[in-house]
């Protein structure tokens, strides 16, 4: 009688699974036959790839708003900024009116080798005609396997004719770290863009080069997240050995936590993590860890909520899909990712709108559970996302709907690449190093009024009142794109981050005078 009960469970426990899966071999089959319908009746004929991408995206789109369908060029990108880098021959680009410009080429790699310099413009690769290519076309003809040849025709201002180049394409690196250096008052700072293969490399290559700052500012403002591991490295490179990071919980997967394997490199140094709504996933759960520990302090706006982990699957044709099969949880199990309601990704992504503005006013906490902190039991909330310890506005002074014409159009980028082409020469001999450029460089009467006539040329009719409004805004940022195109993307930063001023202002304050301003907050 009791075999009989038993078989009578597992029977009883085996239909709805049976169900479920004659229910999806049905679902499957209906699709196979609708496909084979089309490709067969249809009264045209039917190009059934896109299609079928097409409905692959469209299932995805009615699950979470991070589920999703990468198509072959797609992978391609999105493989090559993981990688940390790609096969080509060393350039930075724009394009510009149909033609492509060189910004600037990357040191040592091939293009520098040769000749090419910046300004120059690309209107020849191998037999093709360059002028006119879209910014997506540009890779496809001057990326491709390291060791092959590419030959490229180049305009060159003050040259009669074209000239010709020749290279071999080799590696060429993606740097994840956008700026290292030390601030006036000795505090390093270190910008990092995203999480791929070489960011922790690059992050202690950053941080030996600084010196082992003992107080630190880590800016992942603008950084959408990236390789998990990247991030578990980069939180344990604050933490004690053991301390939880992050972890995670899924229907059909296996719960998963990550610790410190060691003791952290840098236990004792004060850390200020910098964030705002655009941080996301990776930097989330570094952010999220620094906060729950009580190892430093998080400062900015409140993070974008992206705590869904996905599971990449390669397809036959070199296609993925991402699959979301887990939620992360901070180390206080605070569920990072923030509501959703499924296949309804346009409110998702206005709600981050409204958890902007909540940001300004200081009430996204309210409603939020409240969980306590690991080391010293301080308050902070889930209902997705980090909120910061700090909590520091967008400063918009001088932001007027003028200058984001003239952003939005092109045409500040547009002023400045012609502005280099003039002056380049001259103000290379003239600032050989960042810090004569920071000193002796200011932004002149002439170059507002240069850029306000090209905007004007461009669609962008002058607003004088705006122009005033906007002036020292304007002055800062083409200073900053000048310094970026003679030195590199790390002299924008030094450009932009004023002591002082905004969330990076603040970081250098609590740090600055941190016993009286700082480790209080973590009390």
């Amino acid at each position: 009688m009791r075999l009989l009960l038993t078989v009578i469970c597992v029977f009883a426990t085996l239909l709805p699974l049976r169900a479920q899966e004659r229910s999806a071999a049905l679902q499957m089959q209906k699709l196979a036959q609708v496909w084979r319908y089309l490709s067969a009746l249809y009264v045209d004929e039917v190009d059934m790839e896109p299609l079928t991408e097409h409905a692959i995206r469209a299932m995805l789109e009615e699950l979470d708003p991070h589920s999703a369908y990468l198509d072959v060029e797609e992978m391609k990108g999105v493989e090559a900024s993981f990688d940390g880098e790609f096969s080509g021959i060393g350039v930075e680009f724009s394009v510009l009116q149909d033609t492509i410009r060189v910004v600037n080429t990357v040191a040592g790699g091939p293009a520098e080798r040769v000749g090419v310099l910046p300004n120059d413009r690309i209107v020849r690769i191998d037999t093709t005609n360059a002028v006119g290519f879209r910014t997506t076309d540009v890779p496809k003809y001057l990326r491709g396997k390291t060791g092959t040849r590419v030959e490229v025709d180049v305009v060159r201002p003050g040259e009669k004719g074209p000239l010709h180049f020749v290279m071999v394409r080799d590696r060429i690196p993606l740097n994840t770290v956008d700026a290292a250096y030390t601030t006036a008052g000795g505090i390093g700072y270190i910008k990092v863009n995203r999480f791929g293969r070489t960011t922790m490399t690059e992050f202690r290559e950053a941080f030996e080069q600084l010196g082992r700052p003992d107080r630190l500012i880590l800016d992942l403002r603008g950084n959408g997240g990236g390789l998990l591991d990247q991030a578990v490295e980069m939180a344990g490179f604050f933490l004690p050995r053991g301390a939880a990071i992050v972890s995670t919980e899924g229907r059909a997967v296996p719960p998963m936590a990550f610790r410190a394997p060691c003791d952290g490199e840098s236990l004792d140094s004060r850390l200020v993590v910098l964030i705002d709504e655009s941080s996301a996933s990776a930097s989330e759960i570094v952010s999220g860890a620094v906060q729950d520990w009580d190892r430093g302090l998080v400062v900015g706006r409140p993070s974008f909520g992206k705590g869904l982990v996905q599971r990449q699957i390669g397809l036959g044709d070199g296609s993925a899909v991402r699959v979301t099969v887990a939620r992360y949880h901070t180390p206080s199990g605070r569920v990072i990712q923030r509501p959703y309601e499924k296949g309804n990704s346009r409110a998702y992504y206005l709600d981050h709108l409204r958890r902007y503005d909540d940001a300004v006013r200081d009430s996204l906490d309210a409603g939020a559970p409240a969980y306590r902190t690991l080391r010293t039991g301080r308050t902070v909330y889930g209902g997705g996302g980090i909120r910061p310890d700090v909590l520091v506005a967008n400063d918009t002074t001088g932001f007027t709907r003028y200058y984001a014409d003239l952003i939005r159009r092109g045409v500040v980028h547009e002023y400045v690449v012609a502005y280099m082409d003039r002056e380049r020469t001259r103000l290379a001999k003239r600032y050989p190093a960042f810090e004569a450029f920071d000193a002796g460089f200011e932004t002149s009467d002439a170059m507002l009024d240069g850029l306000a006539a090209l905007g004007a040329e461009r669609g962008v009719p002058l607003d004088e009142a705006a122009l005033a409004e906007s002036a020292s805004l304007m002055r800062r940022q083409l200073k900053a794109l000048v310094a970026q195109r003679l030195f590199g993307t790390g002299a924008f930063y030094r450009v932009m981050n004023v002591p002082g001023e905004g969330a990076f202002g603040r970081a250098v304050e609590l740090l600055g005078d941190w016993d009286r301003l700082g480790a209080p907050l973590l009390q």
